[in-house]
């Protein structure tokens, strides 16, 4: 048989990449491409939904030069999951900038929607608590504020959703307005229990259901595309998958408990909790997994806005380091003794905590405080935010998590790595990939089209990293985080 190539697209906030895996399940090129980070005065975050899609065009179209097109047996799509955008339905031209998922532009909205006593009903249906940090209240600020979209919806003749849903539009011409289960659950729209929009949620954001994307499995077929005729024929889109569900995916925890931690600009800490939901009572929330051939997968998850961000803030801002990669030797030369702790809350804290009007802080500064200390202080925020995550959803699942699965560039650091082990009181694997976002939805894609098998799984290479630090220092250290974080909040934690 000849060899067949799977094209796995991962769309993320900082930019796109292409990845190109054989019939083994190798990656064995990478392509991508940044984007415009649009930030007002305002602090809002944007995203140019044209030129991500340009981009996608660009970075496969690199991607597959010096190969031979016609062995690519199909593509699988992960995305940046609660950005959300709108468009025309009959033209596809974007109606504005997409929102970024950063975003807490509509908080006004989610704090009418509380007025009205929604919020507990919303978590009953949906799994998440109230917050502008998902698509529901995103779409609805495009709908009340950008000229023309409430026409548009009124019509009919407007597409809104997630960037998932958008590239498919796109790639396969405007024939198919589709998402999968993973983004659908994520939207704060969707009922996770019933599986289907929520009209009475719609309704309260003001969104009209018929003009939401039909929700398919996450391995189903999605259309065909060429990618704008970069390839000789049409493929299929055989996998598509929020980021982090795809990560999972790709990282292999497939059974009930198994648990991994995203490191990207932000985070996510997703534990699969089987075929039937859990609704969190410690600030994580409840969403799919996936559902493939037709079968259904819960998770429970919490979500950071600044994780790997942090370190971009270092460097572009403070102007504390000059690259990501200083900030290991920073952090182990920095005074054992310092007390500094930072807390990230640049737009407001998510899980478990909930608080949008949260402020950033540095706290517990002393005379030995200086660059290192800082630098160490913002490696450090990064384990503390995912440790207060695992603990959640540790009680919420009554399952104590002994390994942590991870990903992303931010794993190189191995200072963070064995800090991570350490606060966590968990063996924290790293994978020699850092590709786990787009592996996922390559490996659904070549499952789907029988390309490999469930063996696949296995391909992937662990260094592993165990807890050292002493009990007593451990819990001195954890404690200090959360009287720290204690100081920033505007509300009373959902974690105790």
């Amino acid at each position: 048989m000849a060899e067949r190539y799977i094209i796995s697209i991962d769309q993320s906030t900082q930019g796109t990449k292409a990845l190109l895996f054989d019939e083994s399940g190798s990656l064995i090129k990478r392509t991508d491409k940044p984007h415009k980070q649009i930030i007002n005065e305002k602090g809002w975050v944007s995203h140019d939904p044209s030129e991500i899609y340009e981009n996608v065009i660009e970075v496969v179209r690199m991607l597959t030069e010096d190969i031979d097109k016609s062995k690519v047996a199909g593509v699988g799509i992960s995305n940046q999951r609660e950005t959300s955008l709108a468009w025309d339905r009959i033209s596809g031209e974007p109606v504005g900038n997409a929102i970024v998922w950063q975003c807490a532009r509509a908080v006004s909205i989610c704090e009418r929607v509380e007025k009205k006593g929604e919020a507990e009903n919303i978590r009953g249906k949906t799994g998440m608590n109230l917050s502008p940090y998902f698509p529901a209240a995103k779409i609805a600020w495009i709908l009340e504020n950008v000229e023309g979209a409430k026409e548009k919806a009124d019509k009919g003749e407007i597409c809104h959703g997630t960037i998932d849903s958008w590239l498919v539009y796109k790639l396969t011409g405007g024939k198919e307005y589709k998402t999968d289960y993973s983004n659908a659950s994520r939207t704060q729209l969707f009922n996770i229990f019933e599986l289907k929009w929520d009209e009475e949620i719609c309704g309260l954001f003001g969104i009209d259901v018929k003009n939401m994307a039909e929700v398919c499995d996450s391995d189903s077929d999605f259309g065909e595309t060429d990618f704008e005729g970069v390839l000789p024929f049409p493929v299929p889109i055989h996998g598509v998958l929020g980021d982090s569900h795809g990560s999972l995916f790709g990282q292999g925890c497939l059974k009930s408990g198994m648990t991994k931690a995203t490191y990207g600009t932000g985070s996510s800490i997703m534990m699969n909790i089987g075929e039937k939901p859990v609704l969190s009572t410690h600030g994580v929330v409840t969403s799919l997994a996936w559902s493939m051939g037709g079968r259904v997968n819960y998770v429970l998850e919490g979500n950071l806005n600044y994780t790997g961000a942090v370190i971009t803030w270092l460097k572009d801002d403070l102007k504390l380091i000059q690259s990501p990669g200083e900030t290991t030797e920073l952090a182990k030369k920095a005074v054992k003794e310092d007390s500094l702790y930072l807390i990230p809350a640049f737009s407001g804290l998510g899980a478990p905590y909930w608080d949008s009007h949260a402020a950033a802080a540095i706290v517990g500064m002393t005379r030995t405080t200086g660059k290192a200390e800082v630098v160490r202080a913002g490696v450090e925020c990064i384990a503390y935010q995912i440790t207060d995550i695992v603990k959640a959803m540790s009680e919420d699942a009554g399952v104590k998590v002994e390994e942590l699965r991870v990903d992303g560039g931010p794993t190189k650091n191995d200072y963070l790595m064995q800090f991570q082990s350490d606060i966590a009181d968990a063996v924290v694997q790293v994978p020699d990939s850092e590709e786990l976002s787009g592996i996922g939805p390559a490996y659904a894609a070549g499952l789907k089209l029988g390309v490999w098998d469930e063996s696949i799984f296995g391909k992937l290479n662990r260094v592993k990293y165990e807890p050292k630090m002493e009990t007593g220092v451990k819990e001195r250290k954890y404690a200090g985080w959360k009287a720290a974080v204690g100081t920033v909040l505007t509300k009373e934690s959902l974690q105790s």
